[in-house]
C-alpha cells in the first residue's frame, strides 16, 4: 500500500466516492422527473467505477505483476465506460430534442 502517497489515495478514494455518489444522484433524478432515460446515464457510469476500482486494487497492493490484468481490464472499462458514457449523452440529448 506504499505505492501511493496518503494525499494521492485520499483522492483516489474520495473520486470512487464521488462517483458512487453521482451514479446514485443521477439516478433519483430520472426517478423524480419521471425522465427514465436519465438511468441510462447511471448505468453508463458504471464501467468507469468498475475502471476506478481496479486502480485502486491493483495500488492497494503495491502494483504487484501478478496484477497486471487488472491494467488491461482498467484499460478496458475505461473504453467501455466512455462509449456507453456517449451513447447515454446522445440518448438523453435526443430525447429532449423530441420531447422539446
Amino acid at each position: 500500500m506504499n505505492a501511493l502517497s496518503i494525499p494521492t489515495w485520499v483522492i483516489h478514494v474520495s473520486s470512487v466516492i464521488e462517483w458512487v455518489a453521482a451514479i446514485w444522484l443521477i439516478w433519483l433524478y430520472g426517478e423524480i422527473t419521471n425522465q427514465r432515460y436519465w438511468w441510462a446515464l447511471s448505468f453508463a457510469m458504471l464501467p468507469a467505477l468498475v475502471s476506478a476500482m481496479c486502480a485502486c486494487t491493483w495500488h492497494f497492493f503495491d502494483n504487484p505483476s501478478s496484477l497486471d490484468w487488472l491494467v488491461t481490464l482498467q484499460a478496458a472499462m475505461t473504453v467501455l465506460g466512455n462509449v456507453t458514457l456517449m451513447l447515454a449523452g446522445w440518448w438523453i440529448w435526443r430525447r429532449r430534442v423530441v420531447d422539446g
